[in-house]
């Protein structure tokens, strides 16, 4: 029987912009084989580290097996710096990777992340190498500029009656790729999955290419 998970560790990573708040929960297993770092919605609309979606995130993750590594963006909570537009938010997203591969040696990669967030997973990937992309609702429509799909396998999670990313848009978009992202298009759930987080956690478990 695996031991149980640690509770919620904070700690201070080197960021290009200053110091970033984070918190980092470990698995039961004794040696960890991956680290999921899970990035959170925009900052200038109430996004940070504690935001129910990262949450279910990193909890599917941990009992997965992996590292959870929550962080807040420049400028969100105690994190040093200010808001960047989205372009200073991913090199932050890097540093954490950067931190985690220097904490955890040899371990894999997850990025996931949360509407904003998961634009930022989703461009943080294509500049370090994760065995797995989950992307929740990703707020395509702030996407500025051509997408390169991730060399690995990529999941997305969309709710059908999301009332601040359009679904349809997202199922367009997602079906412009070659080959596609795996797409789950969950009915009747809304943008921040209120009364339906336990699905969302559910489907990373199940959809979790890496489960060993």
């Amino acid at each position: 029987m695996n031991a149980p998970a640690s509770p919620a560790e904070p700690v201070r990573i080197a960021g290009p912009a200053g110091a970033l708040e984070a918190l980092v929960e470990l698995p039961g297993a004794a040696q960890p084989a991956r680290v999921g770092i899970i990035c959170h919605p925009h900052p200038l609309h109430g996004g940070t580290l504690t935001n129910k979606v990262v949450y279910t995130l990193a909890r599917a993750l941990q009992a997965r097996g992996a590292v959870a590594v929550r962080f807040n963006y420049r400028g969100v909570g105690t994190s040093e710096g200010q808001y960047d537009g989205g372009v200073g938010e991913i090199e932050d997203a890097l540093a954490v990777v950067a931190y985690a591969a220097g904490r955890w040696p040899g371990t894999s990669l997850i990025l996931a992340g949360f509407s904003f967030g998961a634009n930022i997973a989703l461009r943080a990937a294509t500049r370090s190498s994760p065995e797995w992309l989950i992307c929740v609702a990703p707020a395509v429509a702030m996407l500025r500029g051509p997408v390169q799909p991730p060399a690995c396998p990529w999941l997305i999670v969309q709710g059908d009656a999301d009332e601040i990313v359009d679904a349809s848009q997202v199922q367009r978009w997602a079906a412009g790729f070659s080959p596609p992202p795996q797409l789950h298009l969950l009915a009747g759930v809304g943008h921040f999955f209120h009364g339906r987080l336990h699905e969302l956690g559910e489907l990373v478990r199940l959809a979790d290419p890496l489960a060993r």
